[in-house]
C-alpha cells in the first residue's frame, strides 16, 4: 500500500498525535514545521496526501497550498484551521483543498477523511 502522508503544523503536539495515528494506520508519514520544510518533502517525497495548517509563521497555509499544487496537482490536501475564516477556507478549496477540519478537530473523522482519501471512495 505504501502510501504517503505529510503533516504540516507549526504545533508540534499536533504533527506527534497525527504521525502516531497515521503510522498505525500504516502510511509513511513526514512532518514540517513550517512551508520551506513542507515543499522540500513535497518535491523529494511526492506526498500522496498532505494535512496542511492554515496558519503557519513565515509561509500560511494558502501559500504553501499554492506551491503544492504547483509542484504536483496530483496531491491531495486538506486543511486544518483553528479559525473559522470562511474567506480562507473558500479560498483553499478554490485553490484545490478537498476539506478542512477545524481544530480541535476529532481525530476518528480526520482518520476516516484520510482512509478515504488515500484507500479509495468517495467523501459522503
Amino acid at each position: 500500500m505504501d502510501k504517503k502522508l505529510l503533516i504540516v503544523d507549526d504545533q508540534n503536539g499536533i504533527r506527534i498525535l497525527l504521525m502516531e495515528v497515521f503510522s498505525s494506520e500504516g502510511y509513511t508519514t513526514y512532518q514540517a514545521a513550517n512551508g520551506k520544510l513542507a515543499l522540500e518533502i513535497v518535491r523529494s517525497e511526492s506526498p500522496d496526501l498532505v494535512l496542511l495548517d492554515m496558519k503557519i509563521p513565515g509561509m500560511d497555509g494558502l501559500e504553501i497550498l499554492k506551491h503544492i499544487k504547483a509542484a504536483n496537482p496530483d496531491i491531495k490536501v486538506i486543511m486544518m484551521t483553528a479559525y473559522g475564516e470562511l474567506d480562507m477556507i473558500k479560498e483553499a478549496t478554490e485553490l484545490g483543498a478537498l476539506m478542512h477540519f477545524t481544530k480541535p478537530f476529532d481525530i476518528d473523522e480526520m482518520r476516516m477523511a484520510v482512509n478515504m482519501q488515500l484507500k479509495g471512495g468517495a467523501m459522503i
